[in-house]
């Protein structure tokens, strides 16, 4: 088992609050957010359908590729980005969608069994069992050849 850690420090009241978010690992350090880096178009900052977004993807990328492995498939590159759609929901916000699309390039791997492949990482990753409460996770899986462009 293991257990992971973030924490945020917000000064301030409301929108002209600002927060700090850091990570255990210092893969963030005091990383800045507030109302414009969500709402605005301040791109100085991050914000939480971002970071959500991020370990999504990254959770996701890493169960297809242990599932290649598992299944006989070396993957050789897989890129997954994750668009999260924050959403007005009466007076409040409610993130009601977030699609995954995943580039990737796994050697031998016919296009049927790389969906299957993808569908199953898609549903079996933590991230998507803890996000299973968002009506809509859509995945767009594409196999590449991997042949030089």
């Amino acid at each position: 088992m293991t257990e992971k850690s973030a924490s945020v420090l917000w000064t301030g009241a409301g929108k002209k609050g600002l927060g700090k978010i850091s990570t255990e690992t210092g893969a963030l350090t005091d990383y800045p957010y507030g109302f414009a880096s969500r709402f605005g178009d301040d791109r100085r900052g991050s914000n939480p359908e971002e970071i959500l977004g991020a370990a999504h993807a990254a959770c996701f990328t890493m169960a297809f590729s242990f599932a290649c492995d598992k299944a006989g498939y070396a993957t050789t590159k897989v890129e997954t980005r994750a668009d999260v759609r924050l959403a007005t929901q009466g007076e409040g916000f409610v993130i009601d969608r977030i699609a995954l699309r995943m580039q990737a390039v796994v050697p031998g791997l016919d296009e049927a069994r790389f969906q299957e492949i993808a569908a199953a990482a898609k549903r079996d990753c933590p991230l998507s069992k803890a996000l299973a409460s968002v009506p809509e996770i859509s995945l767009v899986a594409s196999l590449e050849s991997g042949a030089p462009t």
